[in-house]
């Protein structure tokens, strides 16, 4: 059973337990479901499925990415599923692709249980994977000028467990550091239904760190609830493009085999529905 807020609870019928690791940061599961396929917890919360992980990643990837004019180096914070790495990768411009997770067990069996969630993509020798805190990799990073970032990817906890220090003004200035003029962040925010006022102070704080922030949203069954990211960029707004923009751009770069990410549905993330909107309209503040 999983519990996104203290009044709400929701969960999985005939799901069986495969395997269960105490890793020394987090208490990980991977799950058979009749409903979604395999998943994985981390400390009792939900990260990804096999049923719906595409919607996730392909929303939280491919609009900063096609907004982008030549994205060739990217940075996930996070991200040991393989499957933020996975939908990068067919952006063929894509040269470099740095995965930074804290936990060597994600990655472990996340490789063995959802093969169809990362799809090899660590193999692929365009991909680096940095096991360690990913705040130690960006302030390594930050100093070094041969590592910058055309989008940097949060594939992170959400930002009330112990990756809440990255969700902050001082981090997003850190991550700036890294981040090529022409870069976009993308990070995932959570339910406007569960999660309203949090939602409300981190793209505040969002707003503070960047020009041009534009929250988006989708469905995401695994999660139970709208599921709400945003783009972040100084020089680029993924908002501004119109359906004829995207489906230009997926054909030149000759991007396939999308599972949902097209040029509909990225006019529709950027377009909340009036239920969301007057869920957050109190704790709003207009957004640049």
């Amino acid at each position: 059973m999983f519990q996104p807020s203290a009044d709400a609870i929701y969960g999985f019928p005939g799901a069986q337990l495969l395997e269960r690791v105490d890793s020394p940061f987090q208490r990980i599961e991977v799950w058979d479901t009749p409903r979604l396929g395999r998943l994985f917890t981390l400390d009792g919360r939900p990260m990804t499925s096999t049923g719906d992980e595409f919607i996730y990643h392909e929303s939280m990837v491919h609009p900063g990415a096609i907004a982008h004019p030549g994205p060739a180096r990217a940075l996930v914070l996070g991200g040991g599923d393989g499957g933020a790495a996975r939908q990068l990768l067919k952006h063929r411009e894509i040269e470099r692709i740095v995965v930074a997770e804290l936990d060597a067990d994600v990655i472990r069996l996340t490789q063995q249980y959802l093969p169809d969630v990362h799809g090899g993509a660590f193999d692929d020798p365009r991909v680096e994977v940095v096991v360690g805190d990913a705040a130690d990799f960006v302030a390594r990073a930050s100093i070094d000028p041969q590592e910058r970032f055309d989008l940097v990817i949060f594939d992170l906890t959400p930002p009330d467990s112990p990756a809440a220090s990255l969700y902050t003004p001082a981090f997003y200035a850190q991550i700036k550091r890294v981040m090529n003029p022409q870069a976009t962040l993308s990070l995932h925010l959570g339910s406007p239904y569960f999660h309203a006022a949090r939602v409300a102070a981190l793209l505040d704080d969002l707003c503070a760190s960047f020009d041009t922030v534009r929250p988006l949203a989708t469905f995401v069954p695994l999660y139970g609830s709208p599921w709400m990211m945003a783009s972040a960029s100084d020089a680029l707004d993924p908002a501004a493009l119109t359906g004829a923009d995207v489906a230009d751009r997926l054909s030149a770069r000759q991007i396939e085999h999308l599972k949902w990410y097209d040029a509909a549905s990225h006019v529709s993330l950027f377009a909340s529905g009036a239920a969301a909107r007057d869920k957050l309209s109190q704790f709003l503040k207009p957004l640049r």
